[in-house]
């Protein structure tokens, strides 16, 4: 290398000379253009040490999930090393017996982002074990594993976010977290307190698994809300309604409202009054109710002992109570025979020489 170059790598600008700077910038440049390719083959390798545990789960699926993780991982890696390559300005060294300084926040704060990027890892390796058993789960005719396994995963993923936040307080503030834990008898009041609410629908995130009055996948009923269940969680049940809209109601409101599992029903009722005009014959109203009820006992998706009768005398009509059982928990298939029957009722009717009749007022003018 000649004069020339190494008095232009030697000057020195803040602290640093141009050689330190373009160190800092190709080791930066490097990692930038092979994070790619190291991330994958980071997730590959670990892949490969789980990979008699992985079941039905792909490697391709383990790689979505830990990609953005380790990419942050391996930038962070990347920055410390270039990092080192500069010397930070003089003011910002820490001094004799100086508690806080520039050098000392930007350490924190590197430390704190690369546990919390590593915890991001953890979870996402949680998330895949779950992965791993909703595969699993899926081949078995039983619906409460599907109910236990994005519990307790939503469960471990917490218990390592609080060791987490735990080694951040001991390796980074130096806290001696066993006085600290404890020292939490009146301040753990007070944040149960504060923390009331998300105490109680925890609680009944715990009713829900143990007294079991649904599963994933039951239609439910609670409140003015129905829909089928996708979800529950520690704090909270997803549903989705029959508009297809996602609400997420609270494990409390689960426990404490009154709440219908229709998946559980063996029966649906059907109830409604037909009316007929005046005019018609009695002999024609009998035919009709004959008729009526033996479309209803044939049906083999209905329960027996229908009820068909003459109701009432109705202001415009002569009423008719048709009151029938489907036998399905499906409010699909209950409804296919509703209208199946309501069809059969619309041709008795025409063929009897009558019709529906509908609110009518008869007005007489006297001469």
């Amino acid at each position: 290398m000649n004069d020339g170059v190494r008095n232009f790598l030697d000057q020195v600008y803040w602290g640093n000379s141009i050689e330190n700077y373009l160190w800092f910038a190709g080791i930066l440049l490097v990692g930038l253009l092979l994070r790619h390719y190291v991330t994958r083959f980071s997730s590959m390798l670990l892949f490969r040490l789980i990979k008699k545990y992985s079941g039905q789960a792909s490697a391709q699926e383990f790689h979505d999930l830990l990609k953005k993780p380790f990419s942050w991982v391996l930038f962070l890696i990347v920055a410390y090393i270039a990092v080192s390559h500069l010397d930070f300005p003089e003011s910002w060294e820490t001094q004799p017996g100086e508690k806080w300084s520039p050098e000392i926040i930007v350490n924190i704060i590197y430390k704190i982002v690369l546990i919390g990027s590593i915890t991001w890892v953890l979870m996402r390796v949680v998330d895949f074990f779950g992965l791993i058993l909703v595969h699993r789960a899926s081949k078995t005719e039983s619906r409460l594993d599907d109910q236990l396994i994005p519990f307790f995963r939503d469960g471990l993923k917490i218990i390592v976010g609080i060791l987490s936040f735990f080694f951040v307080l001991a390796s980074v503030f130096e806290v001696n977290v066993v006085t600290l834990i404890g020292g939490l008898g009146i301040g753990g009041l007070a944040v149960a307190l504060a923390a009331k609410e998300t105490l109680e629908n925890l609680l009944g995130s715990f009713t829900i698994f143990l007294d079991k009055p649904f599963t994933i996948g039951d239609h439910v009923k609670v409140g003015t809300i129905e829909g089928h269940v996708e979800h529950i969680g520690l704090r909270s049940t997803r549903i989705r309604t029959l508009d297809k809209n996602q609400v997420t109601v609270p494990n409390k409101k689960m426990v404490d409202a009154e709440l219908e599992n229709i998946t559980e029903r063996t029966l649906w009722r059907v109830k409604h009054h037909i009316g007929l005009l005046y005019s018609t014959d009695p002999k024609d109203l009998q035919n009709i109710l004959d008729q009526i009820r033996k479309v209803i006992d044939n049906h083999e998706q209905i329960a027996s002992d229908p009820l068909v009768r003459f109701d009432h005398f109705a202001a415009s009509s002569l009423d008719i109570r048709v009151t029938y059982q489907v036998i399905t928990n499906d409010f699909g298939i209950m409804m296919k025979v509703k209208e199946e029957i309501n069809f059969m009722i619309i041709k008795i009717v025409k063929s009897n020489n009558t019709g529906f009749a509908y609110p009518s007022m008869s007005v007489y003018m006297d001469r």
